[in-house]
């Protein structure tokens, strides 16, 4: 808003200047001619005379040559006289034969001794210098006695229009640079409560509570964009904490009758008939599936509640030891864990998140392997041309890939965009989801400025992709080598 309104100001001004200086430098340039072309008539008019004079008195050839060269030193140019019949009397420079000879028709010569009452004025080149010619006809009574020639170079009267063409330009420059600094400073002033609001929005998007912006600067407009965006921050954050509160609230509420109802149905096992073993069963599955999603609400409502800062973390230590934690699990139920690829060094993340990741993607690969597969956990760093975020510009820091790979049904391309959304299942997933694990995974991946993707396996399962920014200074230090391969 600044640069428009600076760019603005300037605009006007120069319009303003042109409107001046265009004007004015043109009729200085017109006066300046017409002052030379008058004074040059005069001259003209004024030698005239005295020729005229002089023939009569029969001392043309005595005074003439001494008042053209006089006139020609004062004017600092040139000064012609011929008779009546185009015969050279006077010159203060020197002329040739061939020059002598054609006096007569020359154009204004030739006009003057036509005995035509006006003068005749040409601008002719002359050793690359401008020349005023004004020639005038030399009578008396009605007698054409000859003509007079005079030339007066304008270089002088140039370098006059030239110079006032540059103090004008000067002077424009040095208008439009106060127009600039006084322009900033009034587009500062006013694009101010703009940049109030700019900063209070971007720290309400960011996830922080904005700060009232004050309603009582700048006009009319922008103070009610500013009490609109109050009322809207305020109902949003309102709302935002309320949402937080009743899940943080409800689901703490539902942790102890959960667990009072598992404890009632485990002691119900000895006392119910064979027959009514199946619903018990399936009634503990429920109240542990339950009990499951209301973890999930809570770790979503923790995270919601603190945004923390991302910090480096070992990737390849937490991954190696989430393989050790879940490598009993994975070989009670027939399935092959696997850990390998590059040496990934720390990442940014948030505290525990990388290791609630690896266990929300670990336990849906356990679920959805067949006995006999394999889930894979690999780690890499994209080439160079890939590594980058693709929403990000080229420039940006290098990333670190986390893959989860199993061998299971896998996902349609449609049921891999809504797989983050929140209490969502796939039609056949096995029973005992909670539809929250991957969007737990996202949101973590997200607060730690990373990214989750869901992509298709090579052997037909899933693959879940997570993105973390590389810790700068741990990637430099530590060398590149890759991790050991292990598996189950």
């Amino acid at each position: 808003m600044t640069r428009r309104l600076l760019l603005s100001y300037l605009t006007l001004a120069a319009l303003v200047l042109l409107c001046l200086e265009l004007p004015l430098g043109y009729l200085y340039s017109r006066g300046e001619r017409e002052r030379v072309i008058n004074a040059a008539k005069d001259e003209a008019e004024s030698v005239s005379a005295f020729a005229s004079l002089s023939l009569d008195a029969g001392r043309a050839a005595r005074d003439l040559p001494e008042r053209a060269a006089h006139c020609a030193e004062r004017i600092g140019g040139e000064v012609l006289i011929v008779d009546s019949a185009g015969g050279l009397l006077a010159t203060s420079h020197a002329l040739t034969g061939e020059e002598e000879r054609d006096l007569v028709s020359w154009p204004g010569i030739a006009a003057a001794l036509r005995g035509t009452a006006t003068t005749d004025v040409r601008t002719s080149t002359i050793g690359g210098v401008q020349y005023l010619a004004v020639a005038a006809p030399v009578r008396h009574g009605a007698e054409q006695q000859g003509a007079v020639r005079i030339t007066v170079p304008t270089r002088m009267v140039h370098e006059r229009v030239h110079h006032v063409w540059l103090l004008l330009a000067l002077g424009g420059l040095g208008v439009l640079a106060a127009v600039a600094v006084v322009g900033f400073a009034i587009a500062r002033w006013t694009g101010r409560p703009i940049r109030e609001l700019e900063r209070a929005t971007h720290e309400l998007a960011a996830g922080g509570a904005a700060s009232p912006v004050a309603v009582t600067n700048g006009p009319p407009e922008v103070r009610s964009l500013a009490a609109a965006f109050n009322r809207t921050a305020a109902r949003l954050e309102h709302l935002l904490a309320s949402q937080r509160a009743f899940a943080g609230e409800a689901s703490h509420q539902l942790k102890t009758p959960l667990a009072a109802l598992r404890l009632r149905l485990e002691n119900l096992e000895s006392d119910i008939t064979l027959q009514a073993r199946g619903t018990l069963t399936a009634a503990m599955t429920e109240t542990d599936r339950l009990a499951r999603m209301v973890e999930g609400l809570l770790a979503m409502a923790r995270l919601d509640e603190s945004a923390g800062v991302p910090e480096a973390v070992e990737l390849d230590g937490v991954c190696v030891e989430r393989h050790h934690a879940w490598t009993p699990l994975f070989q009670q139920r027939g399935v092959r864990l696997a850990l390998a690829g590059d040496y990934a060094g720390e990442v940014l993340a948030l505290p525990g998140a990388v290791e609630q990741i690896l266990d929300n993607l670990l336990s849906n690969a356990l679920r959805v392997s067949p006995v006999g597969s394999t889930v894979s956990v690999d780690l890499r760093r994209p080439t160079p041309h890939e590594r980058r975020f693709p929403h990000r510009p080229v420039g940006g820091p290098s990333t670190v890939e986390l893959h989860v790979m199993d061998e299971g049904p896998g996902m349609t391309e449609e049921q891999r965009r809504r797989a983050f959304d929140r209490f969502w299942r796939a039609p056949d997933a096995p029973k005992g989801g909670t539809g929250l694990g991957l969007a737990l995974v996202q949101r973590l991946a997200h607060a730690s400025g990373g990214e989750a993707q869901l992509r298709a396996a090579p052997l037909g399962g899933l693959d879940a992709v997570i993105r973390l920014l590389a810790a700068p200074a741990a990637a430099a230090q530590r060398p590149q080598r890759p991790l050991q391969m292990t598996s189950l």
